[in-house]
């Protein structure tokens, strides 16, 4: 336990014992979590070396977004991992971030404060935003990019106090001296570094491509971050037309990108069209000729078995284009309207006056214009077919993606190189996923990828891709000679500055330069979080000590951004997978088994629970849960957590007052257990510590917490219920030396075992008896108890405890007090039974307040039959 205080460890001198007379868990929360903090419980010792250290690297939970229930959960999994690890000697380097970057943010200052941003805009000093925003977004300020993001800061630093004030309240164990921002200085300079990293690599690149976009956001969309949502529409026929006057009937939901068109496709071993492959039809209403070509995507049994190829209608069409090789001939624009100027490829003056209808209005309204168009020119094949299908969204997005050209950065993923593919496979297999299945869904979406990952992100609030471009005498930039910034000078903004060897006033000038106005991915920075908490570049000395990390926590539904993203930039710059563990969490679910979201209205508020049940109820219920398992929000479990939690409080201070201390807990020398009892209890004590142990190692806390509990309530209702008289020294001296032994180390160690699940009634109890805090205590271990195993019967505890609990019965039965005195009785059970049942008879006669018990061995279960109980009038009396 070499990061563990000596005084921590229970070598100091007794403390005496002080309990109060009426313990709760009211007020815990917010008293342990000070003193936590004040005392450095959980600080990470930077005077370490890499083989003591256990690293987390740890999700920056979005701080613009509403707290929920589900942070509670996965946080709760996280961090009984990291105080296990802790217990079990390891120094444990446990920072949070807030991601702060990004649309989410955005959004939300949009909303909040009632603003627009517009970059052409002049800052204003000392900006201050409306104190009611507008209703209608028309009526909101208009501001400049700079004053954006000071409002997105100020914003961020606010929501981050309140995501802190949960997380101490829910008793994480971060050390919150080491959070960081993804969008601080320092995150902003890790960010670009990596970016230039990869750039000099040949893993990162510009490309002018087909993008997916959002047209509310403005914005290229990423594959990882796509959302299929299904969308009512229609399937419209219309035929295209050969030059000796055959029709070609093609059928397509999306009528409005018919001027689009750059080819009719069809399978290779369709007969229908195969007299048809290289020639060519011209279009209907705009009369552009296009080629007829085979290709296997092409589905005979969809529509009419050919296809329209639109560039470009979905993300078939751009793997037509880009295999066929055909025209680019976009009409979409980036504000999701037809582009308003006549297409060079349309000639006729007929195709013109179509297009001019068409031209400015929204993709929605160009549709309903050429269906009618269409059905004017007598065109519409039959009545439109009403059909459902799946439609590609932005995650965050309300309307449908579309897909335009433009100029975007890359990252190289593997999604058009099957080598790089193939070894970030491999690099998957260097991590052990918990669960282990969870590592399939990593599998399969790296097999699946399409294409590079887009990084580049049009929006303002986010790390500035930092790059410039310099400019010819025409004043047109030179995309394939960027200019960069040294290391040194991270972070830059190139909208902002200068590039070097230029001045200010060149920005925008014929032979001077402009800067790139995009910002990176929020996921080009967050997969970068080991780097951040770990000084990367900064610091290298430290982050040899954290990194590669232990444990990568977060939920199922990331995997395909932040974790993959993650290998690939840990693959690019380290070589190496930046984790040894993945464990991986569930979603949290309503009582009907949905995923709780804003959107169904179905979400919880943390704090309304933390406030009505306690923390350690609420991590009860978290910590209950596997890891990878979906889980239902259920009260009753919180119930169960807090009951528990109370029954810490109220059986410790029963087990102190007996007489048990400090003094007490045994060492190597357990000649004091003298009674058959005891040895029964520490023996099964012994096995619930290795048990525990082996679970938490395979980062199944949930099973942890199961044999815990169970050994708990059986120590509480068996045990503590059957030595009483014995503790108080009804059977002599050294049968008290024995219960109280027994009693103070079992006591110790369970305080231990649940501390990682219940921090707050462990750390209570802990400073009634003991120095230090529980937390920083070392891990039970069972070797110390090895001499009481030898001799022990783990059967005798549960055994005496059956025929107590058919004591009471017969007592509850004949509708009679507990004390009630037994005058006489049998046990019938068989010989083996029996056998256990004579190390704690003389408890279970004093715990029954039987005169006389009979054993009689006989077949079958144990039953205590023929009670005879003492008369009305006696009890009274006792």
């Amino acid at each position: 336990m070499a990061y563990m205080a000596e005084e921590n460890l229970g070598t100091d001198t007794p403390n005496t014992v002080s309990v109060p007379d009426k313990p709760a868990l009211e007020g815990l929360e917010e008293r342990l979590s000070s003193r936590w903090r004040t005392e450095g419980t959980y600080h990470f010792n930077e005077d370490t070396g890499r083989e003591a250290v256990y690293s987390i690297d740890t999700p920056p939970p979005t701080a613009s977004g509403s707290l929920h229930v589900g942070h509670m959960f996965s946080y709760t999994q996280t961090d009984v991992v990291a105080r296990y690890q802790r217990m079990s000697g390891k120094n444990v380097f446990y920072p949070l971030g807030w991601d702060d970057n990004g649309l989410p943010t955005e959004r939300r200052v949009q909303n909040y404060y009632g603003v627009r941003c517009d970059p052409s805009k002049p800052y204003i000093q000392d900006y201050q935003p409306p104190a009611k925003p507008a209703k209608n977004q028309r009526d909101w300020d208009v501001v400049s990019r700079k004053n954006f993001i000071q409002l997105c800061e100020q914003l961020a630093v606010e929501d981050e106090k309140v995501f802190e004030q949960l997380f101490t309240t829910l008793g994480l164990s971060v050390d919150w001296r080491m959070t960081y921002r993804t969008i601080d200085d320092n995150s902003r300079a890790v960010s670009q570094r990596a970016f230039l990293e990869n750039l000099s690599a040949g893993d990162a690149y510009m490309a002018e491509a087909p993008t997916l976009w959002d047209v509310t956001f403005r914005t290229a969309v990423a594959q990882a971050e796509l959302e299929d949502r299904e969308v009512a529409g229609a399937y419209y026929r219309y035929p295209f037309t050969t030059e000796d006057g055959e029709q070609v009937f093609i059928e397509t939901t999306r009528p409005e990108l018919l001027a689009a068109c750059a080819a009719l496709v069809a399978h290779p071993e369709d007969e229908r069209y195969q007299h048809l492959f290289g020639k060519t039809v011209t279009s209907p209403l705009f009369g552009v000729p296009v080629e007829v070509r085979p290709h296997a995507l092409a589905q005979a049994d969809k529509g009419s078995g050919i296809a329209m190829v639109c560039t470009f209608g979905d993300l078939t069409d751009v793997t037509w284009w880009r295999e066929l090789q055909l025209p680019t001939r976009a009409i979409v624009g980036r504000d999701g309207r037809i582009i308003a100027e006549t297409p060079e490829w349309i000639t006729s003056p007929a195709g013109a006056e179509a297009y001019a209808q068409i031209a400015g209005k929204t993709v929605f309204s160009a549709k309903e214009t050429v269906v009618e168009l269409l059905q004017e020119a007598n065109l519409l094949d039959g009545e439109p077919k009403k059909v459902t299908r799946p439609v590609n969204f932005f995650e965050k997005g309300d309307k449908p993606l579309e897909i335009v050209s433009s100029r975007q950065w890359y990252i190289r993923n593997g999604g058009r190189d099957e080598d790089r593919r193939k070894a970030m496979i491999a690099r998957g297999e260097q991590i052990d996923f918990h669960p282990s299945f969870m590592r399939s869904r990593y599998e399969n979406w790296v097999s699946g990828l399409n294409g590079d990952w887009l990084v580049s992100r049009q929006r303002f609030f986010g790390v500035p891709i930092p790059v410039w471009y310099p400019l010819d005498e025409n004043g047109e930039p030179n995309y394939d000679a960027p200019l960069l910034p040294q290391a040194q000078q991270l972070p830059v903004d190139p909208v902002a500055e200068a590039p070097a060897g230029y001045t200010e006033d060149q920005r925008n000038q014929p032979g001077g330069f402009i800067g790139d106005a995009d910002v990176l991915d929020t996921w080009a920075t967050s997969s970068l979080t080991p780097q951040i908490a770990g000084r990367w570049n900064t610091d290298q000395s430290f982050f040899s000590k954290v990194y590669p990390y232990d444990l990568r926590p977060q939920g199922h539904d990331i995997i395909r951004t932040w974790l993959f993203s993650t290998v690939v930039r840990a693959d690019a710059l380290h070589g190496d997978a930046p984790w040894r563990h993945a464990a991986i969490s569930g979603w949290i679910l309503d009582p009907d088994r949905k995923k709780m979201s804003k959107s169904k209205g179905n979400v919880v508020v943390p704090t309304e629970v933390l406030e009505k049940f306690g923390a350690d109820a609420v991590r009860y219920w978290a910590a209950s849960a596997r890891l990878g398992a979906d889980t239902a929000y259920e009260i009753n479990q919180m119930k169960i957590g807090r009951r528990l939690a109370i029954k810490i409080l109220n059986a410790s201070k029963f087990v102190l007052n007996l007489g048990a201390t400090e003094a007490n807990i045994l060492t190597d020398d357990a000649a004091v257990i003298t009674n058959g009892l005891d040895r029964s209890l520490l023996a099964r004590l012994a096995v619930v510590i290795e048990d525990t142990k082996r679970a938490f190692e395979s980062y199944d806390y949930a099973r942890a917490l199961d044999i815990t509990e169970s050994f708990f309530w059986s120590f509480t209702d068996d045990y503590v219920e059957l030595i009483k008289d014995r503790a108080y020294g009804g059977h002599g001296q050294a049968e008290q030396a024995s219960v109280l032994a027994a009693l103070a180390t079992t006591l110790d160690a369970v305080l231990r075992l649940f501390a990682p699940f219940l921090p707050f009634a462990t750390e209570e109890v802990w400073s009634w008896w003991r120095t230090g805090s529980v937390h920083q205590s070392a891990w039970p271990t069972a070797g110390h108890l090895a001499q009481v195993r030898q001799s022990a019967d783990t059967a005798v505890l549960p055994t005496v405890g059956l025929a107590l609990s058919g004591i009471r019965k017969a007592k509850s039965d004949a509708k009679v007090k507990q004390r009630t005195e037994v005058l006489s009785g049998q046990i019938h059970a068989p010989a083996s039974l029996l056998d256990q049942l004579r190390p704690g008879f003389a408890d279970l006669k004093s715990a029954g307040n039987a005169r006389d018990l009979q054993l009689i061995e006989s077949d079958g279960e144990l039953q205590v039959l023929n009670v005879e109980l003492a008369p009305a009038e006696d009890v009274a009396a006792q």
